[in-house]
């Protein structure tokens, strides 16, 4: 598995030439490019020196153990080193999400369950915007229907590292831990509404796609239909005398954006095209790659209670992911944002998933 690695350290090294070439940064965008892939290839290439030079030093050390026993436990802790270094070498040679960087768009939607499941959208909504918060990720709801009980049809959310588009550091970006996010979520509790004390099942469904830079999709003016209309509020009533809210489609692909939210036309106009632009990079690359499209697949295909990936159990304070058996007793600090454990219980799986296969 290892020897690829040595192509990885020449690919770097000539990364470093091009880098130090003045003229390479007179594009800029092919700068970044670069300086992207320089830095994710350097964690592999100074953890497989680590791991060569701990092999060295093993070597010497059972040389000396044969001539003074006392280096017999030299022997051991190096060796100790070096099955550490093995893995995390394996963990960091496992193929990467592309889209791991990147910033994301959140989506969620009401479902089976009628008002009770708009008011548990809305409990997701905020379980998201205090874990983007605790992690130190910024947040902006870009469109939203509200329900008339106070929670959402359905909320657009961009969510971003502090740095904009695109993480600090490689792979630690928002998709790279929200993506495990999309599916079908269901709560199981006693709604408000109930007046005799019946715990009810509804739903609601989260998508989540990586949010495109003007870079990744083209997209042609002539390709657009752009339509305006007056907002809406709870029960559709109109909340605008001006025709502001404004929906888009994508002519080619038949995929739609719209937004409301913004007083100005123009403004809903910039946030729907965010939206789009989104959508379009999902939709090519789910096209493109097998594994992308799997994971679009395992995201909401219908906002059934059937098609759950999470429960969220009210009376017995449970949170369950079937998708890799994860089970705990604190769902209420859940909700309020401690998903760490939820979704490094993915992140896991998915690891082991791709180690296996390699």
């Amino acid at each position: 598995m290892f020897e690829a690695v040595e192509e990885l350290i020449g690919e770097q090294a000539d990364l470093e030439k091009k880098l130090a070439d003045p003229s390479v940064h007179a594009d800029q965008a092919n700068a970044r490019k670069l300086n992207k892939r320089y830095a994710e290839l350097t964690p592999i290439v100074s953890t497989y020196r680590s791991w060569k030079q701990t092999g060295d030093d093993i070597e010497t050390a059972r040389e000396f153990a044969a001539d003074d026993p006392d280096f017999a436990a030299e022997v051991k802790v190096l060796e100790k080193q070096r099955e550490e270094i093995t893995e995390r070498l394996r963990l960091l040679l496992v193929p990467r999400d592309p889209s791991d960087d990147k910033d994301v768009l959140l989506e969620i939607k009401a479902g089976a369950g009628g008002d009770e499941s708009a008011l548990f959208a809305g409990d997701l909504l905020r379980m998201y915007l205090r874990y983007a918060e605790r992690v130190g990720w910024k947040t902006e709801i870009i469109d939203s229907t509200e329900s008339e009980l106070g929670g959402y049809k359905d909320v657009q959310v961009a969510v971003k590292t502090k740095g904009g588009n695109g993480a600090t550091e490689p792979g630690q970006g928002v998709w790279a831990r929200m993506k495990y996010e999309g599916g079908v979520h269901r709560v199981q509790r006693v709604p408000s509404t109930e007046s005799q004390g019946r715990i009810h099942t509804s739903a609601a469904g989260v998508l989540v796609t990586p949010e495109a830079e003007e870079v990744d999709v083209e997209i042609h003016a002539n390709d657009l239909r752009i339509d305006v209309y007056r907002s809406s509020g709870p029960g559709g009533q109109s909340v605008n005398t001006t025709d502001s809210a404004v929906r888009i489609t994508h002519l080619p692909t038949g995929v739609v954006a719209s937004c409301q939210n913004e007083k100005s036309q123009l403004q809903n106009k910039e946030q729907a095209m965010r939206i789009l632009r989104s959508r379009l990079l999902a939709a090519a690359q789910e096209a493109a790659e097998q594994e992308a499209s799997d994971v679009r697949r395992s995201q909401v295909r219908t906002v059934d209670r059937s098609e759950k990936i999470r429960t969220y159990n009210f009376p017995e304070n449970r949170i369950s992911d079937h998708r890799v058996g994860f089970k705990a007793y604190n769902l209420d600090q859940v909700l309020d944002g401690d998903l760490d454990a939820v979704i490094q219980a993915c992140v896991d799986a998915d690891s082991a998933a791709k180690l296996a296969a390699a």
